[in-house]
């Protein structure tokens, strides 16, 4: 069955676009990473206009992030004060964001600005967190890695503005999360990700949360941090289309649930290993695009 996208100007089968909503959805409530590094590469790779697929993207996470923040909160996996600190930050970066966006777009710039990105950011956290995840179920951590985490703590508890984050078991300067929450929003405006591929690895390793609460409070964040960014791409870059995100959230809504109460039975290790897994896939496969076939990848790029 075709659908004519009105804001992409071009057909898609829309059994194909609902099944990738159902696997992003599966992912983002399986691991709190919103689903965003999967749809917009996914998007590109069918020849939606990288702006559109990354404004799209954005906006398609509202619809997963909300299915799969209030099953994670039902379960007590979400720390609302560290949410909404990050939020602070989120909302003032996803703002900026938008802007170079715009900037980026206009200059014949942003699809190879966002390809890079994906690249550089998802090869290098990606490969981290599959060393790191293999070696935890092994059981070996290491004396230094334990070391490193320790020094992290240690400049954090230093720093100024210091709060009580019951919920995650920490006390840490507030700038700490609306600095991570800045970086997120400017992702999320940049890539139509939710940010969560590199902010579930920071909570995990540097704050150092409990996994399951890192998934719910990334989830429920995500929510209104592309929330945010999608009414803004809308209004300011016209870059959502309407029917290709509603497509993907129809098929969000049902992979999210699933992914929620798989997570419950999985070890937070195994949760870690799952998403280096496909982190490194995706930045393989957005690094081949560069040299294998970019004049296809990016032959919409232009499309204002």
């Amino acid at each position: 069955m075709e659908l004519f996208l009105p804001i992409a100007h071009m057909d898609v089968n829309i059994w194909l676009i609902v099944s990738f909503g159902l696997a992003v959805g599966f992912l983002s409530g399986l691991t709190g990473v919103g689903g965003g590094i999967l749809i917009t590469p996914l998007l590109i790779f069918i020849g939606v206009p990288p702006l559109v697929a990354v404004g799209t993207g954005a906006a398609q996470i509202v619809g997963g992030s909300a299915i799969g923040s209030y099953a994670h909160w039902r379960m007590g996996n979400v720390d609302m004060r560290m949410a909404f600190v990050l939020l602070a930050g989120s909302w003032t970066g996803g703002l900026i964001g938008v802007h170079i966006a715009r900037i980026l777009e206009a200059g014949g710039h942003f699809s190879l600005v966002v390809t890079f990105l994906y690249v550089i950011l998802l090869g290098v956290i990606g490969t981290s967190m599959l060393i790191e995840s293999l070696l935890a179920l092994r059981g070996r951590h290491g004396h230094a890695s334990q070391k490193n985490r320790t020094k992290n703590q240690s400049i954090l508890q230093r720093l100024p503005g210091q709060m009580d984050f019951p919920v995650s078991g920490l006390r840490l300067s507030f700038l700490t999360p609306v600095l991570l929450g800045f970086g997120v929003g400017l992702l999320t405006a940049l890539m139509g990700v939710g940010g969560g591929f590199v902010m579930v690895p920071i909570m995990l390793y540097v704050l150092k949360m409990p996994t399951k609460v890192v998934v719910g409070t990334s989830l429920f964040q995500l929510l209104f941090t592309t929330a945010e960014v999608g009414i803004l791409q809308a209004g300011m870059n016209h870059a959502v289309d309407p029917y290709l995100a509603l497509a993907l959230v129809l098929g969000s809504i049902f992979g999210t649930q699933f992914g929620a109460r798989a997570g419950a039975h999985m070890k937070g290790e195994q949760l870690r290993l799952v998403l280096a897994l496909v982190v490194v896939g995706v930045a393989i496969k957005m690094g081949l695009g560069l040299f294998i076939a970019p004049e296809h990848i990016f032959s919409m790029a232009r499309v204002v």
